[in-house]
C-alpha cells in the first residue's frame, strides 16, 4: 500500500491527499449546482436542468417513502447534498492516481510530510500518494456520520420533544441501555459500511496496478463495478439517514 502524505499541527494530523480530495470534491459539487440552475427555462430547460430536476424527483420520492409527504419536502435538498457529495467522494480514486516515489524526506515549506525515519523503516524508499477518494479515510465517514448524528438528535429534541425523549424508554424503561446503544450503533454503522466498501475497493485498484498491463483489462472491469458500488453507498447512506430523521421527528400514530 502506498503512504499518505501527513501534515502534523501540534497534536492534529491531517492527511494531505484527503484534505485536498475534499476541496476537489466540494468544488465538483458547487460547479454541478451551479451549472444545473443556470439559464434556467420553463420552455427551453438545458440538459443539466432536466438532470437536475430529475435527482430532486427522485429524491423528493426517496424522502417521502421514509416519512409522510408533509414533511418530506425540508429534507429533500439535505438528502440531495448529501447525496451527491459522497456519490462525488466515492468515484474520486477512480479517475487516476498522483503517487511520487519518494526517497528521501519529503517536505512542504517547514512542514515534514514524510520523515526519514519512515522512510528507513521501509527500506529507505516509499510511494507517496496524493490523491484518493475522501470516502477512503475513515475519519471523512466519520465526520459525516457524526454530522448526521448530530442533525437527528437536534431535529429529535427541537421537533419532537416529549415523543422522542419517550422512546429511549419503550417498550419498557429496562430497555433503556439498550436502546442508548442502538443510538450509538446507527452512526458507527453509517461510518464503517461506506468506509469499508471504498477503501476495499482502493486496496483492490491499487493490487491490480501492480500487475502492469496485465491488469488494464480488469481495471477497467473493476472501475465499472465501482462506480455502480459508489452509487449505491451513497444511496445508502442517504436512505438510511432518512430513515433516522424520520424516527426521530415523526409521532409513532404518523409512522408508516
Amino acid at each position: 500500500m502506498h503512504l499518505f502524505p501527513i501534515i502534523e499541527l501540534g497534536s492534529l494530523r491531517f492527511d494531505l491527499s484527503t484534505v485536498i480530495a475534499i476541496v476537489v470534491t466540494t468544488i465538483i459539487c458547487m460547479v454541478l449546482g451551479v451549472l444545473a440552475t443556470r439559464k434556467l427555462s420553463v420552455t427551453n430547460p438545458t440538459k443539466m436542468q432536466n438532470f437536475m430536476e430529475w435527482a430532486l424527483e427522485f429524491m423528493h420520492s426517496t424522502v417521502a417513502s421514509t416519512m409522510p409527504l408533509e414533511k418530506a419536502k425540508k429534507f429533500v435538498t439535505f438528502g440531495l447534498t448529501l447525496i451527491m457529495f459522497i456519490f462525488v467522494s466515492n468515484l474520486l480514486g477512480l479517475p487516476f492516481g498522483i503517487v511520487f516515489d519518494a526517497h528521501e524526506e519529503v517536505k512542504l515549506g517547514n512542514l515534514v510530510i514524510i520523515s526519514q525515519e519512515l522512510l528507513d523503516s521501509k527500506g529507505g524508499h516509499a510511494h507517496v500518494a496524493f490523491w484518493k477518494s475522501p470516502t477512503a479515510d475513515i475519519s471523512v465517514t466519520a465526520g459525516l456520520a457524526l454530522l448526521v448524528f448530530f442533525v437527528i438528535h437536534i431535529l429529535g429534541l427541537t421537533t419532537n420533544t416529549k415523543h422522542y425523549i419517550k422512546h429511549y424508554f419503550q417498550p419498557f424503561w429496562i430497555m433503556f441501555p439498550l436502546n442508548i446503544i442502538e443510538t450509538i450503533a446507527k452512526p458507527v454503522t453509517l461510518a464503517l459500511r461506506l468506509y469499508a466498501n471504498i477503501f476495499a475497493g482502493e486496496v483492490l485498484i491499487s493490487t491490480i496496478l501492480m500487475l502492469n498491463w496485465v491488469g488494464v483489462p480488469l481495471l477497467a472491469v473493476w472501475q465499472g463495478f465501482s462506480i455502480f458500488v459508489g452509487a449505491i453507498q451513497a444511496f445508502l447512506f442517504t436512505v438510511l439517514t432518512m430513515v433516522y430523521i424520520a424516527q426521530a421527528t415523526v409521532h409513532e400514530e404518523h409512522d408508516h
